[in-house]
């Protein structure tokens, strides 16, 4: 499934993406799994696969786009910066006009399809996105991004850009740039840039105060934001530059500043973390979010990149992300399960996939998690369980509150001096619980929509299933022998009360009370 874009309406791809092929003299309606009527004469023309995308379950959100297979190799050269071996079918050069071959490549340029949508990192990248949907994703983001940073330094003139950091994060439309302070030449800083998501419920007003507020929260927990404003139609946010990185480059031992495809996509080793580190870092990320579910402020973006560690402590990013409207890196996953419909279970729900990727070195390969490989302690394996299992995903998430109290985390001991502050006027606050709501209200309709269109798709797949195409059979067999049995029992009926009609008429029945009536002859 191709996960959805994080500015776009409509959720992820319902099916994969599916094509049929259009070369020289060759019907397509025998290649393709939809039924093309079109096709080339000319016998050298280069072979295009006709490619039908659908984002979401609605057939009505599809598209066709028309790919050749130097297009499908370019875009695996593009892709060898991920590390993963993908199974892009081999070139030919003779023969590659030939009706059989073509019919299997067809179907090896489908799989290869595929494994990329169902990859939870490619199917997010830019070059995946601008391969299947060109006409959303044709703007140069890196360009727009540079337009407003520039328009920013004309009032901001202390501050300067060092170089691009290209695609160190995975959304298409947030952009980072390092950056210098003019009189500070040695410190280095990063600015990060976003437009907003179809989530952004705030007014513009209370969109950019609320953007503004961001340098005033202070814990020990967050990191800490040097600088913060907006506009009507995008942020950006100046923070201290980590050498360290994230939790996630820990985890994965990466370079902060390399392209996520090649940090994240296929790890040299494969490693969690101590149970000690576990614990301390898990209870520093609970504290934290307790901290804004109690104030009120909406999260939903966790997951380990947006954990910055410094020294031995977690401290959560992007705080900005539920304000611009920016759906969860995981929204793919959650939406799936409409217990987790609101911003604190969806909070909870991700620190599940955060403790797994910190126990096991890597994500969970599907979610909900069947069975847990070992791990350092069973008391991790009972938190996962909570998060991550069939009944936690079917039956809901613990709160936070609850989390905090279970084995894992409750003797860890925490010693920091600093005093959490983040004051939100009372207006501000409203206005939060508001949009909240609506976005905890557009997930809602959301799931409901994915649990019909399963429930549909799995009605439809027992109807066309042999066993059930059997079992109706049998039925219709039956059925038609209580026919043939009714049939002949009412012809046997009809048939015995003609009989017994006919022989009344030829010898009447007389009533043996009823007198004779006297003869007249000789009167």
């Amino acid at each position: 499934m191709w996960c959805p874009e994080e500015e776009q309406e409509g959720g992820p791809l319902g099916k994969w993406p599916q094509m049929a092929a259009r070369a020289a003299g060759i019907d397509l309606g025998e290649l393709a799994p939809f039924q093309w009527n079109e096709h080339i004469s000319e016998q050298n023309h280069p072979t295009e696969y006709i490619i039908r995308v659908q984002r979401g379950i609605s057939i009505e959100n599809s598209w066709q786009i028309v790919r050749r297979y130097s297009d499908f190799d370019l875009l695996n050269n593009s892709l060898q910066i991920a590390g993963l071996s993908l199974p892009l079918p081999p070139k030919k050069l003779i023969g590659n006009m030939d009706r059989e071959f073509i019919a299997e490549r067809q179907k090896g340029l489908q799989n290869y399809l595929n494994v990329i949508t169902t990859n939870h990192i490619l199917s997010n990248c830019e070059l995946v996105k601008k391969f299947l949907d060109p006409n959303n994703y044709s703007a140069n983001y890196t360009e727009i991004a540079l337009q407003h940073v520039s328009m920013f330094f004309r009032s901001e003139p202390k501050w300067e850009v060092v170089e691009p950091l290209k695609d160190i994060g995975w959304r298409i439309r947030k952009k980072y740039f390092l950056m210098k302070i003019k009189n500070q030449p040695k410190e280095r800083l990063v600015l990060s840039w976003a437009d907003l998501g179809p989530d952004k419920y705030l007014s513009d007003k209370d969109f950019q105060c609320l953007i503004k507020l961001l340098p005033s929260c202070l814990h020990p927990y967050i990191y800490r934001v040097t600088f913060a404003t907006a506009n009507e139609s995008s942020a950006l946010l100046i923070r201290m530059f980590n050498e360290k990185g994230t939790l996630k480059d820990l985890i994965y031992k990466a370079k902060p500043k390399d392209p996520f495809l090649k940090k994240y996509c296929n790890p040299k080793k494969v490693q969690g973390l101590e149970l000690q580190q576990i614990k301390t870092y898990g209870r520093q990320v609970l504290e934290v979010l307790k901290f804004l579910h109690d104030k009120g402020f909406p999260y939903g973006h966790l997951h380990t990149s947006n954990v910055m560690l410094d020294g031995d402590t977690c401290r959560l990013l992007d705080l900005e992300n539920s304000l611009l409207g920016l759906p969860s890196f995981y929204r793919s996953y959650f939406s799936q399960f409409r217990k987790i419909n609101t911003l604190e279970s969806v909070d909870v729900h991700c620190f599940g996939h955060l403790l797994y990727e910190m126990t096991y070195g890597r994500p969970p390969d599907s979610v909900p998690v069947d069975s847990f490989p070992p791990a350092p302690s069973m008391a991790v394996v009972a938190v996962l369980e909570s998060t991550l299992s069939c009944e936690a995903c079917k039956n809901g998430m613990p709160t936070v509150s609850r989390l905090l109290q279970m084995p894992l985390f409750s003797d860890v001991l925490l010693t920091t001096s600093e005093k959490p502050q983040f004051k939100i006027p009372t207006k501000l606050k409203e206005a939060l619980r508001i949009a909240k709501e609506c976005i905890e209200k557009r997930l809602i309709e959301e799931q409901k929509q994915i649990h019909q269109h399963r429930r549909l798709t799995r009605a439809q797949s027992h109807h066309g299933s042999e066993e059930e195409r059997k079992r109706r059979k049998i039925l219709a067999r039956k059925k038609s022998k209580r026919s043939a049995v009714e049939n002949n029992e009412e012809h046997s009926a009809k048939y015995s009360n003609s009989n017994n009609s006919g022989s009344g008429a030829s010898s009447p029945l007389t009533s043996p009370s009823s007198p004779t009536p006297p003869s007249t002859a000789g009167q």
